[in-house]
């Protein structure tokens, strides 16, 4: 009678092993900025939420700083399959051939946080993540990093301070016809090129949220910063569309909360970050900042106004309209 007690242990003993040998599914999760950037900071707390929630049947291999790919590689490779997730700027999702989502890239078109999230959260914003799927992305959630700063080694008040200027861009054909509406020349380079690039010469400026230019340590080639808050600058989450419907269904919908959960710690930190860097950029005495007057802020806004005009036909008027009347709706 003990026999088969024993023999049945045993069996039990075998396949508990053989369940927790079950190796994880691991999601590659690549970004080019620093893990302490609020974007870096975010994928960092997925990562510990998609364990805890999975129970370990899921892990998450963070690459910060371009590790794997820099930003003109990166959608290739999660179309591929190299990678699995990706936090891109929105800028990027234009080269892709979604040029609706070159709207965030328009100057002045966000007022405030909250007409922002208006769009973001509302129709507009899950309209524009399904326009991804035929890409084979599947857009899962929007990162805030914040409004932009001007960084240059002259002071930037007016747009005429901007003529000559070779200004640092992501591809952006938005971003590339508001430099221009400043006066400047711009200059298309990958971000984790950008430090290098200023302080060598090859341009002369560049737009940032403040967190993005402190963790890269452009104060220390960069002599003047204007609190301008221009534009926009924010991240969709994105996985790839084959891998994420292959998940199991229970799996999926524990990192659909991990992602909820972790969207929710970057929209509290964002903000709070750009602050303290802003703080930290004028505290190091490297770098000038300069808060624009209500009169320059007219001029600036008043020089940029066009680029909406100019991009209708590219990005869609009645998409502009609708972002127009929606962040109107929240003022």
């Amino acid at each position: 009678m003990r026999i088969p007690a024993m023999l049945a242990a045993c069996l039990a003993v075998c396949l508990c092993a053989g369940a927790q040998a079950e190796p994880p599914i691991v999601i590659k999760f690549s970004h080019v900025v620093a893990p302490d950037a609020p974007k870096g900071l975010a994928a960092e707390r997925f990562r510990v939420l998609a364990e805890q929630l999975t129970h370990g049947r899921v892990r998450v291999e963070v690459y910060p700083n371009s590790q794997l790919y820099k930003d003109k590689e990166e959608l290739e490779a999660l179309q591929l399959g190299a990678v699995q997730m990706l936090a891109p700027s929105l800028a990027k999702f234009g080269p892709l051939g979604v040029k609706e989502f070159e709207a965030f890239d328009l100057p002045y078109i966000f007022p405030t946080k909250a007409a922002l999230y208006a769009v973001t959260e509302g129709r507009i914003g899950m309209g524009l993540l399904k326009k991804l799927e035929p890409k084979g992305i599947t857009g899962l959630a929007y990162w805030d990093n914040g409004f932009k700063v001007m960084s240059a080694n002259r002071p930037l008040h007016t747009p005429a301070d901007f003529h000559g200027l070779r200004m640092r861009i992501q591809g952006s054909k938005v971003l590339d016809v508001q430099m221009r509406a400043l006066g400047a020349t711009p200059e298309v380079l990958a971000f984790s090129e950008v430090y290098q690039a200023l302080k060598s010469g090859v341009v002369d400026g560049t737009e940032n949220p403040p967190s993005n230019m402190l963790t890269q340590h452009m104060q220390d080639v960069q002599k003047h910063l204007t609190v301008s808050n221009h534009g926009y600058l924010g991240y969709a989450v994105i996985v790839n569309k084959k891998f994420w419907d292959g998940l199991p269904g229970d799996i999926r919908s524990e990192l659909e909360q991990a992602m909820r959960e972790a969207t929710a710690f970057e929209k509290t930190i964002a903000q709070r970050d750009n602050d303290r860097a802003l703080e930290a950029i004028r505290d190091s005495g490297k770098t000038s900042v300069h808060i624009l007057t209500p009169q320059q802020q007219a001029e600036w806004r008043r020089a940029l106004q066009p680029v909406q005009q100019q991009m209708a036909g590219r990005i869609g008027k009645g998409l502009i309209d609708e972002i127009n009347r929606t962040t109107a709706e929240v003022r």
